[in-house]
């Protein structure tokens, strides 16, 4: 099987629209190791993966973009990071069993929200939209209608083995008078088939596709996962949740271990780690006895 975890980039020459192909294995399998999500929930959070992943091609600098549902729903919380280093990470949070439905059945109710961290002290942008649409794809597609004017088209799935997905976007300065072209692109774009995105390699897919466009390719993007937790973030977590309360979860319950929700990495602070974090102590500082 080709290898797998590329972003592949492309450009209709002639029409000004954009599109990705990414396809995730280990990337998505190492996600999957860290808990053991319902089907249908997985199924949400792999298709959320690639979405990120599709999406963070727009990231051109050291920044971060991730990917929120916050619903009262089943699924009640879905995260994905992306970083402009094309690594990733995600994670879910549900109730009891949720049962194969529409995404409108398990986010009920939910937000999307898209967050763009540059980094380097600058400000972060955020758009949050109410979840619409039976699938993550089309509430995506409604985010960019609604949000950005920019016509979207994105299809998206995901299994026990690989998350994938393809974009097309109309490029903002895409003329007025290429609409037959967009058509026409978007109406061959949903004839595939997930099997088909989750199966075929890149290079097949497009001569499926768009082997009558004029299609310009881009060198492929290796994605990985990878988890920014640290023990410092960790500490300050801890310290945000005031000294008071710290010091009392430290007396009642000795050592304090944390988890990554993301990755599974257990921090432990003994007695003496608190009464250093609480002293001032850097936690980098602190770990260096450990």
């Amino acid at each position: 099987m080709p290898e797998r975890d590329f972003l592949h980039r492309f450009l209709f020459e002639q029409l000004a629209v954009r599109g990705e192909i990414v396809q995730l294995d280990a990337t998505w399998r190492t996600v999957l190791e860290r808990r053991a999500y319902p089907p249908a929930v997985r199924r949400v959070l792999g298709e959320a993966s690639a979405a990120a992943a599709l999406l963070a091609a727009t990231i051109k600098f050291a920044g971060r973009l991730t990917l929120q549902i916050q619903a009262p729903g089943p699924l009640r919380l879905l995260v994905v990071q992306v970083t402009g280093e094309r690594t990733l990470r995600a994670l879910a949070r549900w109730e009891g069993q949720p049962e194969m439905a529409a995404l409108s059945d398990l986010c009920g109710g939910g937000r999307l929200i898209l967050t763009l961290d540059p980094g380097q002290g600058r400000e972060p942008h955020q758009g949050v939209v109410s979840l619409t649409g039976e699938t993550l794809a089309s509430a995506l597609e409604d985010y960019f209608a609604r949000s950005e004017q920019l016509p979207t088209r994105i299809r998206l799935a995901a299994d026990e083995r690989f998350a994938a997905g393809l974009l097309l976007q109309r490029m903002p300065e895409a003329p007025s008078n290429d609409g037959d072209g967009w058509n026409r692109l978007a109406t061959l774009a949903a004839t595939l088939r997930p099997a088909e995105l989750l199966e075929l390699d890149p290079t097949t897919l497009l001569h499926r596709l768009f082997h009558a466009e004029d299609l310009r390719r881009f060198a492929p993007e290796a994605f990985s996962f990878r988890c920014n937790c640290s023990r410092e973030r960790t500490a300050s977590m801890l310290l945000a949740l005031g000294t008071d309360e710290l010091r009392e979860t430290s007396d009642e319950h000795g050592d304090l271990h944390v988890d990554c929700e993301f990755c599974g990495h257990r921090y432990t602070f003994d007695s003496i780690d608190i009464a250093g974090l609480l002293a001032g102590c850097p936690p980098d500082a602190c770990a260096l006895r450990h």
